[in-house]
């Protein structure tokens, strides 16, 4: 069982910088971040593998948002820049075997960081 913890996030105008920080209490392959705001379904934002770095990102973030991992110390980090109203929703860290874009691959998830952008 890992459990997983969020920091981070919270009120930022549009144009803004925000960092989301995730601890795991133990090694994960995959680490990912999901979000999900009001009415709508949980989608993909970043994913970081444990062996080589590899990420992924969803379109809507890609050249935003940065994912990055600390296997020593079993954190990942979404550095999240160029904010946007859109972006506005509750972060989720999430960690499983599989480096996916769907959620049902991740096994552990955290209890999720509030994000808003004002525009």
């Amino acid at each position: 069982q890992v459990q997983l913890v969020e920091s981070g996030g919270g009120l930022v105008q549009a144009g803004g910088s925000l960092r989301l920080s995730c601890a795991a209490s133990g090694r994960t392959v995959a680490m990912a971040w999901f979000r999900q705001a009001p009415g709508k379904e949980r989608e993909f934002v970043a994913a970081v593998g444990w062996i080589r770095g590899s990420t992924k990102y969803a379109d809507s973030v890609k050249g935003r948002f940065t994912i990055s991992r600390d296997n020593a110390k079993n954190t990942m980090s979404l550095r999240m820049n160029s904010l946007k109203p859109e972006d506005t929703a509750v972060y989720y860290c999430a960690a499983g075997n599989l480096m996916r874009v769907d959620h049902e691959a991740y096994d552990y998830w955290g209890q999720g960081a509030q994000v808003t952008v004002s525009s």
